[in-house]
């Protein structure tokens, strides 16, 4: 069955095609040269036959040195039939519309990284009729994100890093650096990579620090992820009024990530933050939130 992790990690590329070469360049060193123009293609390749062979992503990449079939595969575990399929897609593109195929397989699992990356070589040994060698993006080449002015400066590349990162010891700061940076491209933009961060988290805990620090967010409250999260609130009985709801949820998520991080939070600091009621400052602890080591240190105005 295919899982909304499964989704974003190709439906991402089909927003964003230009994130393909990009992460082609930057984070496996390949010299893909510039596309002038992506167009999506039909991802099923079944035959006649009987049988049902379908890609998760199929892009045509339009470049000066040619054209290129961009085959994306989400893989979230080992699966030795693709030893057959991945073969057979190359094969059958070229066949159909005779331009090279180009295949990249994403995933989450540094495992599956490694057995993906290794060369399907058909044949006798020694002198193979078929190699081929995928191109992997994942958690050991895909880089980590988790300072906010380079979240800010490559917002794609830091979408792709918390989607293959967002989990382990580095997940709060990979988050809420790309928080910050969805701040500064437009809200269509933001709300889309939005659904693709929270589609692919696997991590419960990740996965509600994220909602919480999107809440926090005012182009996020209309999107309908925020809309799920309003739901919950009002199931548990903290809808009081769209801005009380906010900042009691705000404050939530401050308390939230310091217990999710290991922080002790006495008494008084619980107190301190669920009586506030400033949006901006309960923001600007959010943040801190992420970094400080104690949480009386939320409180320090630096």
């Amino acid at each position: 069955m295919v899982g909304s992790s499964h989704e974003a990690l190709h439906r991402i590329f089909q927003k964003d095609p230009g994130l393909l070469t990009h992460a082609l360049q930057r984070v496996l060193g390949v010299p893909f040269p510039e596309t002038r123009e992506f167009a999506a293609m039909n991802v099923d390749l079944t035959e006649i036959e009987p049988v049902e062979r379908r890609v998760d992503t199929l892009l045509r990449a339009e470049t000066d040195e040619g054209t290129y079939l961009l085959v994306v595969e989400s893989q979230g575990e080992v699966d030795g039939r693709k030893r057959g399929s991945w073969p057979y897609y190359l094969s059958y593109l070229y066949e159909k519309y005779r331009c090279e195929p180009v295949l990249i397989v994403i995933t989450q699992s540094s495992a599956t990284a490694r057995w993906a990356a290794q060369p399907i070589r058909l044949g006798l040994r020694g002198w193979e009729s078929l190699t081929v060698r995928p191109l992997v993006l994942g958690p050991d080449n895909v880089p980590v994100i988790a300072d906010e002015r380079a979240a800010v400066r490559d917002v794609p590349l830091a979408v792709l890093s918390a989607m293959t990162h967002g989990r382990g010891r580095n997940a709060a700061a990979i988050l809420e650096s790309l928080a910050a940076a969805l701040k500064t491209i437009d809200r269509d933009s933001a709300a889309v990579f939005v659904q693709f961060v929270d589609s692919c988290l696997v991590d419960p805990q990740a996965k509600q620090m994220w909602r919480d620090l999107m809440t926090a967010m005012q182009y996020f409250w209309r999107h309908p992820l925020a809309e799920q999260v309003r739901e919950e609130g009002r199931e548990e009985g903290r809808e009081e009024g769209r801005e009380q709801g906010r900042i009691q949820q705000c404050a939530e998520m401050v308390l939230r990530v310091l217990e999710w991080r290991g922080i002790p939070v006495s008494d008084s600091v619980r107190e301190q933050v669920n009586a506030c009621t400033d949006l901006d400052q309960l923001e600007i602890w959010a943040q801190r939130a992420v970094h400080v080591t104690d949480a009386a240190e939320l409180f320090v105005e630096s």
